[in-house]
C-alpha cells in the first residue's frame, strides 16, 4: 500500500539483513537447508525494523530450525529492488510489496491456498481477497489496508475566515488562497517518486478518470485525468502547494502539515501517530471526504499492500506456510497494525478497529473505496513510470504528453 500503501521514510535508508550473499549457499531462498528463508520487508516508518526483528525472534523459538532472514527496503528504492530481484533471479521467499499479478503471470509465486492455512485464508475481507486474485485465483496476501481522506489544518482555516472543509475542486483552490494570504501553504502536493499514483488518482477518480475505461483498458491518457492535471498544475503554478511538488514526497509534506505550515493535504490513517504525534500531539486538524471536481460524488481511494510468496524451486514452501500462518495469528498481526497504524485486511482485526472514532472514518470508507488495478500485469511498469513522470506534469512537461507517455508504458506491458 505508499504503493502503493506506502513508504514514509526518507529516500536512501535501506537497512539490510542476512543478505543473499551472507546466507547458507546461494540460493534465492536464503538458504540451502529448506527451513531457511529470506522475507524482504518494506520500511513503513522507524518502528517497521523492530517489530520483524520481535517477530522473526519468536517464530525462531517456536520453531526450532527453522530461520528467517530478514532485509528491510524503503519504499523510494523498492521498484528497482524488485526488478533487480527478478531479473537475477534471486527472487526472495517473501516479500512485502504494493503488486503482485506480474508474478503471479510469470508463474513465480504461489497461490494463497498453498502458503496458509484454510482459517487465515476465510478471515480476509472480501474486498481484499478479490483485489489479489489473478484470472480468478488468490495468489498474494492482503497485508495491510489504507483509504485516502483530506486532512486539513483548522486553526488555519479559522485564520482564514474558512469554516468548512472544501467540497469542491473551485472551493480547493479558492481556501488554498485564503491560507496562503496568511502565510502558510495552501494545498499539500506530493507527487515525487515515492507514491505519486496514489496522490494523482485519489483527484482523478473525482473527475471520472482513472486507470482504464469500463472494459478495463489502459485509459490513462483520457480527458479526465488530463483535466485533473491541468488543475494539480494550476494550483502549482499559481503558487498555492508548497514548491517543486515533482520532487516532494509525503514525509515532506505531513511534517509541515504536523508543524502547521500546510492547510491541506491527502493521506490515510497512519497520518496521526507517524506524522501529527511526534510533532505536535494537540494540533488541531479535522478529516474530511476527498474533493470532487463539482462536489457530488466524493470517491476514496483504497490502498492495500500484499505479502508474495515465491516458489524458488518448491522446496522452501513448508518454511513459507509455517511463517505466514504465525504471522497472521491474531496477536502477531494486531500487534503490526496497532503499532503502525494501518487498517486491517482481515475481518477480526477490523471489527476490533472499528470502535476508534478516529479509525471508523477509514475503516467505514473502504467498502465504497476504487483501487488501482492490480490484477493487471502491466501494472507494476505503469505505477514505476507514474512514479518518475507524473510530477512533471506540474512542472515542466505537459499533462497531455506525461499521460501519453505513460500510455504507451501501459500498452507495452500489456
Amino acid at each position: 500500500m505508499k504503493r502503493h500503501l506506502t513508504g514514509v521514510i526518507a529516500a536512501g535508508l535501506t537497512v539490510t539483513l542476512g543478505m543473499t550473499g551472507c546466507s547458507k549457499g546461494s540460493s534465492s531462498s536464503g538458504g540451502g537447508d529448506n527451513k531457511t528463508i529470506k522475507f524482504v520487508a518494506a520500511i513503513y516508518d522507524d518502528n517497521t525494523k523492530g517489530y520483524w526483528d520481535d517477530l522473526i525472534k519468536s517464530f525462531e523459538a517456536a520453531n526450532k530450525g527453522y530461520k528467517v532472514n530478514l532485509e528491510m527496503v524503503d519504499w523510494t528504492q523498492m521498484d528497482a529492488k524488485v526488478k533487480t530481484y527478478v531479473q537475477t533471479k534471486q527472487t526472495p521467499d517473501i516479500l512485502n510489496y504494493n503488486a503482485f499479478s506480474d508474478f503471479a503471470r510469470d508463474g513465480l509465486t504461489y497461490p494463497a491456498s498453498e502458503v496458509v492455512s484454510p482459517q487465515v485464508l476465510s478471515d480476509f475481507t472480501p474486498t481484499f481477497t478479490e483485489q489479489t486474485k489473478y484470472n480468478g485465483t488468490q495468489y498474494a496476501l492482503p497485508f495491510i489496508a489504507s483509504a485516502r481522506l483530506l486532512f486539513f489544518n483548522k486553526d488555519l482555516f479559522k485564520k482564514a475566515g474558512i469554516t468548512d472543509p472544501p467540497s469542491t475542486w473551485a472551493e480547493v483552490k479558492t481556501d488554498a488562497q485564503k491560507i496562503k494570504a496568511k502565510g502558510a501553504v495552501g494545498y499539500g502536493l506530493p507527487l515525487g517518486p515515492e507514491e505519486s499514483q496514489a496522490e494523482f488518482y485519489s483527484w482523478a477518480m473525482n473527475d471520472g478518470g482513472g486507470w482504464v475505461d469500463a472494459s478495463g483498458k489502459w485509459a490513462i491518457n483520457q480527458p479526465a485525468n488530463i483535466d485533473t492535471l491541468n488543475f494539480l498544475r494550476d494550483l502549482t503554478k499559481s503558487g498555492l502547494t508548497q514548491p517543486n511538488p515533482e520532487t516532494t514526497d509525503r514525509k515532506t509534506v505531513f511534517n509541515q502539515f504536523a508543524q502547521g505550515k500546510v492547510g491541506m493535504g491527502i493521506n490515510g490513517p497512519f497520518t496521526r501517530a507517524g506524522f501529527i504525534d511526534p510533532v505536535n500531539k494537540n494540533l488541531n486538524y479535522g478529516i474530511a471526504p476527498l474533493p470532487s471536481k463539482d462536489g457530488s460524488v466524493h470517491n476514496t481511494l483504497g490502498v492495500v499492500d500484499v505479502l508474495n510468496a515465491f516458489k524458488n524451486g518448491g522446496k522452501n514452501k513448508d518454511a513459507v506456510t509455517k511463517f505466514m500462518n504465525y504471522f497472521y495469528q491474531q496477536q502477531n498481526y494486531a500487534k503490526f497494525l496497532k503499532l503502525e497504524n494501518f487498517l486491517p485486511t482481515t475481518k477480526s482485526a477490523g471489527n476490533a478497529l472499528s470502535s476508534d472514532p478516529y479509525y471508523k472514518q477509514f475503516v467505514d470508507a473502504l467498502p465504497q473505496a476504487k483501487f488501482a488495478p492490480t490484477s493487471n500485469p502491466a501494472w507494476s511498469a505503469v505505477a514505476g513510470a507514474v512514479k518518475q513522470s507524473m510530477g512533471t506534469a506540474v512542472a515542466g512537461s505537459t499533462p497531455k504528453k506525461v499521460l501519453d507517455d505513460i500510455q504507451k508504458t501501459a500498452e507495452k506491458n500489456g
